[in-house]
């Protein structure tokens, strides 16, 4: 596999003609592992019409790090990092200019970029788990089954066509994904199949030193929500939205720790929260963090550019139903803007929930 993957950098610009694979824009742990094994095995299985298969992972190489259990899985797997090739990295212009073609995973819509790149055409195959959307009808293979993650089908495909090519660190990487997205294959999460529970089996019993499958799933459970290598920034980023809210310019950041906590490792967290709305020209930039210590809690973090804007909306934030308590959080030096941090004890108030609050609010003033 690490040759595999190293061979793909080492001839991206050898001039042949190229079939890229890529999952969608989400960029989680089954587009990545599924783009990479189902690269391999159209390598392997000559099914890429002479095309060199290339997986690349659909966001810049500064972004893997926020993915921490795509890191682990990865990790474990023994696929290092560097021999990923990442969208920044990859002139899709030039190498679809040059012939080249496309092979979906893990979604069978191109990506609106994409589609109105007009690359529709040059997608030559696709494998996906999400309702069939009838697009691409040529496209070969088209496997499109209602499973509980992609990299079941890869799986099976693999086992199908070329099981010899299902090595330690291959297995490692696909069963990890499966337990991660059928919740340790647990019926009562509601995604898992029988396909599923095959795929699992097979990849079992090859995945050296992770053939304990409630172990290997609690490592990676723990890995997603592990951000104690991330910082201010980078946690900011990790689980980001942002809208325009009448004329405000609005981010909102999902964070998996306390404020407190998060003040105590970064003295500088005001002045970072102004760079990143600096960066992105917000107007206001809200997180909401959630965690468990050791039961389920909310807080939530939100700074403005301007001061008068900072108290509307902390206003009207405190006259709604989200039961707020100030929390005496140094955040350290602030040139401008105004930032403030609240205990939230409406568990139920999440980002889905206060987005049309803020909406409706600042689309009135």
């Amino acid at each position: 596999m690490r040759e595999f993957l190293d061979s793909c950098r080492k001839y991206l610009d050898d001039g042949q003609a190229k079939t890229i694979v890529m999952g969608n824009e989400a960029a989680d742990l089954d587009s990545m592992a599924s783009a990479v094994a189902f690269a391999y095995l159209l390598a392997n299985s000559g099914a890429a019409d002479g095309n060199r298969p290339i997986p690349v992972m659909p966001i810049p190489r500064a972004d893997f790090a926020l993915r921490t259990e795509a890191v682990f899985v990865f990790k474990a797997a023994g696929i290092p990092v560097d021999s990923l090739l990442f969208r920044d990295e990859v002139d899709l212009e030039a190498l679809m200019t040059a012939g080249g073609q496309l092979t979906l995973v893990d979604h069978n819509r191109l990506s609106k970029e994409l589609d109105s790149a007009g690359y529709g055409e040059r997608v030559a195959a696709l494998i996906d788990h999400h309702d069939d959307e009838g697009l691409y009808e040529s496209a070969q293979p088209r496997i499109i089954e209602a499973v509980g993650s992609a990299a079941t089908l890869v799986s099976l495909e693999l086992h199908r066509l070329e099981p010899g090519l299902i090595q330690a660190e291959l297995a490692t990487l696909l069963l990890g994904t499966i337990l991660l997205d059928t919740v340790n294959l647990d019926p009562q999460a509601g995604r898992v199949t029988d396909k599923d529970l095959e795929a699992s089996r097979i990849l079992a019993t090859l995945a050296r030193g992770h053939d304990d499958t409630d172990r290997f799933f609690a490592q990676v459970q723990a890995a997603k929500f592990d951000v104690s290598d991330l910082s201010t920034r980078d946690l900011l980023r990790k689980d980001y939205k942002q809208w325009t809210l009448g004329e405000v310019v609005c981010g909102f950041a999902s964070v998996l720790l306390p404020v407190q906590e998060w003040a105590e490792r970064d003295p500088a967290l005001a002045a970072v929260f102004a760079d990143f709305a600096a960066e992105r020209g917000l107007d206001l930039l809200v997180a909401m963090n959630a965690y468990t210590r050791p039961d389920f809690q909310r807080d939530l973090v939100v700074y403005a550019t301007e001061q008068p804007l900072h108290d509307r909306v902390t206003a009207e934030l405190k006259r709604r139903d989200l039961d707020l308590e100030a929390t005496p959080v140094d955040t350290g030096p602030l040139e401008s803007g105004a930032i403030s941090c609240y205990r939230q004890g409406n568990l139920a108030i999440s980002r889905k929930k206060l987005q049309p609050i803020l909406s409706d609010y600042l689309a009135e003033q």
